[in-house]
C-alpha cells in the first residue's frame, strides 16, 4: 500500500475537513435553486466529467471489463445513496445538525474495518470510537434549536451508512482496481443514475440558473467532489480506513460554525462539550501504542472466544 509523507497527508486531511465541512451550507444554500435529486446528479456528473482528464491517460489501468462491476458497487454505496439521501434530506433539517449525524458514519467504518478489513480492534481505539459517536450526539441534540425532523434523521442515518460500506468496499479492493479511474466512473456512474431518477420525479425547470447557484455548483463539483473524493480515497488507501475516518469527525463542526456564519443556525454552549468529545476521540483512535500491548489485548480477547 503506497505511503505518504507526513507533511502531505496532514494537508491532505487539513483540505478534505475544511472542504467538505463548508461544502453542507453550500449545498443547503443551492437547495433552494434546485430540486434535490437532481442536484445529487448534477454535482456528482461534473466533478466526474472533471476527474476523466486526469484519468484518461491512464486508460491502460482501466481494465473495464475485469473491473466494471467494482466502480458500479462503488457508485450505488457512494454516490447514489450517500449524496442521493443527504440532499433530499437536507431540505428537512438544518445543514450543520444533519452532518453532525451523518458522522456518525466514522463509529461504523470503524466497526466496519474491524469487521471486513481486519483492522485492529483495541480498548482505547474502541472508546475513542464511542467518544467521537457521543461527541457527534452531543452536538445534534443540544447544539440547534427547533424541532427535529424524523425523516431527516433517517435521510442522515442512510447516508451515513451507504458511506461507511463504500469506504469499505474500496479500501477493501484498493489493490484491484486505479484509484483515479475509481473515484472517476463511481462519479460519473451514480450521477447519471441520479440525473435519470430526479428527470422522473422533479422538474429540470425548477432549476433556477442564476449565479449564486451556479458559482456553488462549479464550486461544489471542482473541489468537493472530484477533489475532495481523491483526496479522501488517497489517505484511505495509504492508511487505515477507521484511522483517516476518525478526523472527518470534525467536519460537522466546521459545517456548524459555517452554517451559522452563512445560514445563521444557532450554536449553544453545548457544542463546546461536543467540540471537547470529537478531540479527545480522535487522539484515542490515532495514538500509537506499543504494538506488543495491542497484540496482548488481541490475544486475550482471542482466549475469551469460544472453541
Amino acid at each position: 500500500m503506497k505511503q505518504h509523507s507526513r507533511s502531505r497527508t496532514v494537508l491532505l486531511l487539513c483540505f478534505l475537513v475544511i472542504l467538505w465541512g463548508i461544502n453542507w451550507p453550500l449545498s443547503k444554500i443551492a437547495l433552494s435553486y434546485t430540486p434535490p435529486i437532481l442536484f445529487a446528479g448534477l454535482r456528482t456528473v461534473l466533478g466526474g466529467f472533471i476527474l476523466l482528464g486526469f484519468a484518461l491517460p491512464r486508460y491502460k489501468q482501466l481494465r473495464f471489463k475485469e473491473t466494471w462491476f467494482f466502480y458500479v458497487i462503488s457508485a450505488i454505496l457512494n454516490i447514489i445513496i450517500f449524496y442521493g439521501m443527504q440532499s433530499v434530506g437536507l431540505r428537512y433539517m438544518p445543514a450543520g445538525l444533519f452532518s453532525a449525524i451523518v458522522f456518525i458514519e466514522p463509529v461504523l467504518l470503524g466497526l466496519f474495518s474491524w469487521i471486513w478489513l481486519g483492522e485492529a480492534m483495541y480498548t482505547l481505539k474502541v472508546i475513542g470510537l464511542i467518544l467521537g459517536f457521543v461527541g457527534v450526539g452531543v452536538i445534534s441534540s443540544g447544539g440547534f434549536s427547533g424541532d427535529i425532523s424524523a425523516a431527516g434523521i433517517l435521510f442522515a442515518l442512510g447516508s451515513a451508512l451507504g458511506w461507511a460500506l463504500g469506504t469499505v468496499f474500496v479500501k477493501k479492493i484498493g489493490n484491484l482496481v486505479d484509484s483515479i479511474w475509481m473515484v472517476t466512473l463511481q462519479l460519473i456512474t451514480g450521477g447519471i443514475f441520479l440525473l435519470c431518477i430526479g428527470s422522473g420525479f422533479e422538474s429540470w425547470s425548477s432549476i433556477e440558473w442564476k449565479l449564486p447557484f451556479i458559482a456553488n455548483l462549479l464550486f461544489i463539483a471542482i473541489f468537493v467532489i472530484a477533489f475532495g473524493w481523491l483526496a479522501y480515497f488517497t489517505l484511505v488507501g495509504s492508511g487505515e480506513a477507521s484511522k483517516v475516518g476518525s478526523y472527518t469527525f470534525l467536519i460537522p463542526l466546521i459545517a456548524i460554525m459555517c452554517s451559522s456564519f452563512m445560514l445563521h443556525e444557532a450554536i449553544t454552549l453545548k457544542l463546546l462539550a461536543g467540540l471537547l468529545l470529537i478531540v479527545v476521540s480522535i487522539c484515542c483512535v490515532n495514538l500509537q501504542l506499543n504494538p506488543k500491548k495491542v497484540k496482548g489485548e488481541l490475544d486475550s480477547e482471542s482466549n475469551k472466544s469460544p472453541a
